[in-house]
């Protein structure tokens, strides 16, 4: 009888995977995840295909961290690397990836054909990939694509993670539905996101549910008040902005460049400082440097504690051309941050316009009239700031919904 006893309690066993812990949305996402699951109740493997990044420091004791394996960690490295380290089949296996992905961006004029780079480099690489001996109750995989838990780990369930909007990016939709027929349920970060996703694969709708990103609260404040950014001089009648994300195209940085000289030519003495990296940092700061907007727009790069930076803005600006769900517009208003958003297909999920952000065409003019109108309009400003003040952002109760999931 005690024995039947301690098997009906034991604990499921649970994988989670993603690439590694470099400074970015997801990451700091499932950092949120993996200090909220109740590892009393799981016993959870993480699997990070590269043991790096600035978030590591924050990995909570809970998860058993998995040792790395080499042939997974090709994907955090060059094609050059890749074949020098000995993984040829997967080098020429990526290098073709590429090239594919290259010439239908070329023909097809895709903006941004990176998702499609990786979206082949894991079809071509799946082959030459070793398999998890070890069996889970559930894989869960946290960062697109999700060809390792549907195809090299052993599960009664797989859970894989949507966090883009899948109307802004290119991908091959038969390879694409082909991946998401081996995952059970499908987890996606917003409902609009989740929106964008069936409106291209319509016949997942049963499987595919909501579960916001995990914020807390206090873990927020306590990391903002920590220190103070050397870097942000303050003084009376300044205006200073903050933005935080990728340097790339989905990030719309090259706008909010322009959006700065245009404020500057209309008299606003403002210092526009952005949080982050990525492959248009080179381009970015040629502009920054071709506009004369040195002193005035600031690259700071990586910020492994981007809070105090949010916390010392007067106006938090997301000028993106499109997102999943940003997680740094919900964390400029859990600091009670005026917030600026573009207005990107998922935007309307994120805030209410003229309530607790100020919602602006996605175009410079747009950025421009937005952050004008928040400078000048002192009445709108306060209730901005009133507005999120009152609002709890804390969703940590997100957690009992993936509870369901693995339950069921």
């Amino acid at each position: 009888m005690g024995y039947k006893d301690e098997r009906f309690y034991m604990k499921k066993k649970i994988l989670i995977s993603s690439f590694d812990l470099a400074v970015g949305g997801v990451e700091r996402s499932l950092i949120g995840l993996l200090q909220t699951i109740d590892y009393d109740k799981y016993d959870v493997d993480l699997m990070l295909f590269k043991h790096e990044g600035e978030f590591f420091s924050l990995l909570p004791s809970g998860p058993n961290l998995l040792a790395e394996d080499p042939h997974y960690s090709t994907f955090r490295k060059s094609i050059k690397q890749i074949i020098k380290e000995g993984h040829y089949q997967i080098g020429i296996s990526r290098l073709l990836a590429k090239t594919l992905s290259s010439f239908q961006g070329q023909i097809k004029k895709i903006d941004e054909p990176g998702y499609l780079n990786i979206q082949y480099g894991w079809e071509m690489s799946h082959p030459f990939l070793p398999k998890l001996h070890k069996e889970y109750d559930v894989a869960i995989g946290f960062l697109w694509p999700h060809h390792f838990i549907g195809g090299k780990v052993n599960a009664k369930k797989r859970i894989g993670w949507i966090h883009t909007d899948y109307s802004n990016i290119f991908v091959n939709r038969k390879l694409e539905t082909r991946m998401w027929n081996k995952v059970d349920q499908i987890v996606a970060v917003s409902e609009d996101c989740s929106k964008t996703f069936l409106r291209f694969f319509p016949n997942f709708k049963e499987k595919t549910t909501v579960i916001e990103n995990i914020l807390s609260p206090e873990i927020i404040y306590e990391q903002a008040f920590r220190e103070e950014p050397a870097e942000i001089k303050k003084y009376s009648g300044k205006t200073i902005i903050v933005t935080v994300g990728r340097l790339s195209h989905a990030k719309g940085m090259d706008q909010a460049i322009k959006a700065c000289r245009e404020l500057l030519k209309k008299g606003y003495d403002i210092e526009w400082y952005v949080i982050g990296y990525g492959p248009l940092e080179h381009d970015l700061q040629n502009l920054i440097d071709e506009l004369d907007l040195k002193g005035r727009f600031f690259l700071l790069g990586k910020k492994i504690n981007p809070y105090p930076y949010i916390k010392a803005c007067d106006i938090y600006v997301q000028p993106s051309r499109y997102e999943g769900k940003a997680v740094t517009v919900r964390e400029a208003q859990i600091l009670r941050k005026p917030v600026v958003i573009t207005n990107f297909p998922t935007a309307r999920s994120q805030a209410l316009d003229e309530y607790d952000a100020l919602i602006t065409p996605m175009n410079i003019e747009g950025i421009v009239a937005g952050v004008q109108r928040v400078i000048d309009d002192q009445q709108l400003r306060e209730q901005l700031v009133f507005n999120v003040s009152k609002n709890l952002y804390g969703n940590e109760k997100e957690i009992e919904k993936l509870y369901r999931l693995i339950e069921s």
